[in-house]
């Protein structure tokens, strides 16, 4: 397996970060927070921490960017789920999968 890298910024842009945080942390309470340094490179920032909230974390409001960046992501994730599930077996890996201690796969 190659690993290519990209830059927070393009993790960004793409909407990855959006989605990561609508999809997965917003729901639980959490979201991820990217700092435009002063310097204009970006970094993570904190996560910030709202479990305590029953409703969790909710955007304001969506641009026509950030609904056509999500649609991309879920048909990136579409696309991505079918191969996965044909030649894994599953999308999302089992917790069950692993515990034999194989360490290869990240």
């Amino acid at each position: 397996m190659i690993i290519n890298r990209m830059t927070i910024e393009e993790f960004r842009e793409l909407g990855f970060l959006q989605e990561l945080n609508r999809q997965f942390l917003h729901p639980l309470g959490l979201a991820l927070e990217v700092v435009v340094n002063e310097d204009g490179s970006e970094s993570f920032g904190k996560v910030w921490d709202c479990r305590s909230d029953a409703e969790g974390i909710r955007y304001a409001e969506f641009s026509e960017t950030d609904v056509a960046r999500g649609k991309l992501i879920e048909e990136m994730q579409r696309v991505k789920a079918t191969k996965r599930e044909s030649l894994l077996g599953y999308n999302i890996q089992p917790l069950t999968e692993g515990l034999a201690g194989n360490d290869r796969d990240l």
